[in-house]
């Protein structure tokens, strides 16, 4: 009888263990950072800005970079970065992003630059999300993000707000 409570309470030791573990794991799927800066792409910065995150990010975290991309109904419409605009003459246009653990730059491409309009270089605004890369594969809300749609990530990680750089 002894060995028998003595497994009972074993379990019941263990699994209050195992919940605590994982109500810590939950707590952390919706920790996200998040800001936005809005930015001028000149030729003086070859068309690129660096910014510093000022957080901790892992190695293991994802940034993801959404553009203003248009104003609907008084609305922005934000799309994910990388977006590409081919104009009339040929020219081509890429808004694009790279990032490190301890900064994203946000760069523009193309094949002339140098004759892009101020609405494509001046005043761009950019919010972004670092995600943790603990929460991919770990099921629940997550599984089902549409990480194009900044809505949706605002949503699954708890995002009010974009502390303006």
């Amino acid at each position: 009888m002894k060995r028998i409570l003595s497994f009972i309470f074993a379990i019941f030791l263990f699994n209050s263990c195992t919940t605590e573990e994982i109500v810590e794991v939950r707590e952390n799927f919706f920790e996200a950072s998040a800001f936005e800066i809005v930015l001028d792409f000149t030729p003086q910065n070859d068309y690129s800005f660096v910014e510093p995150y000022g957080f901790e990010v892992l190695p293991s975290d994802v940034t993801l970079v959404y553009i203003s991309w248009e104003v609907d109904n008084g609305q922005d419409v934000w799309r994910l970065v990388p977006q590409t605009v081919i104009f009339e003459d040929g020219n081509d246009l890429v808004y694009n992003y790279d990032f490190t653990q301890n900064d994203v730059r946000f760069f523009l491409e193309g094949s002339n630059l140098d004759i892009l309009g101020p609405e494509w270089t001046e005043a761009q605004a950019f919010r972004v999300v670092v995600v943790p890369a603990q929460n991919v594969g770990r099921g629940g809300d997550f599984e089902s993000v549409d990480y194009s749609d900044l809505e949706a990530v605002m949503e699954a990680y708890d995002i009010s707000e974009f502390p303006k750089r």
